[in-house]
């Protein structure tokens, strides 16, 4: 039997399943922003439901607009930490990468800030257009990568208070 392939190695590790998840969602995610801006002028609105408005707004902080009114240097900050975050967490998916719910919420949240990075290059901020409301209550607008990340860290916690899996045995060939 011939020696396997560097390629043929890293296939049988259990991370492809993870790198396509994240694929997925930067795909998912920037796609959706393309859409939003080709549709909208910055600040426009589309009344979807009741509850529910279609938006073209530009987040410079993070969640919630957090350090979104500084002078630029917030940009830098949120890539350098979403790069570094994003390298710890690959390297979680990797030590967990035979379990099943643990890589999965890694690679969401990796998605998801990869995401937001290529914003912020590309555009000095993040593209946010889904708007859910209540009346004259509004939630701050978020993305698809943001909503990658929250449902990442929800099933975190989820996995937090499940029976630790046994993982699953490397195939040695």
């Amino acid at each position: 039997m011939p020696n396997p392939t560097p390629i043929s190695r890293f296939l049988h590790t259990g991370m492809v399943t993870w790198l396509a998840i994240i694929a997925v969602v930067i795909a998912l995610d920037q796609t959706s922003k393309i859409w939003a801006l080709a549709q909208f002028a910055q600040g426009g609105r589309i009344e979807v439901t009741f509850f529910f408005d279609l938006v073209l707004a530009f987040n410079r902080g993070a969640a919630f607009s957090f350090l979104a009114n500084h002078d630029g240097w917030q940009r830098w900050f949120f890539i350098v930490l979403a790069v570094a975050v994003s390298i710890w967490l690959l390297t979680l998916i990797w030590q967990h990468r035979r379990e099943r719910l643990l890589p999965l919420t890694f690679s969401l949240i990796v998605g998801g800030a990869i995401g937001n990075v290529i914003d912020r290059f590309t555009h000095g901020a993040v593209v946010d257009f889904l708007s859910f409301h209540a009346g004259p209550y509004y939630w701050p607008a978020f993305n698809i990568a943001d909503s990658s990340i929250t449902l990442g860290v929800c099933l975190m916690i989820v996995a937090q208070f499940r029976k630790p899996q046994t993982p699953v045995p490397e195939n040695p060939t």
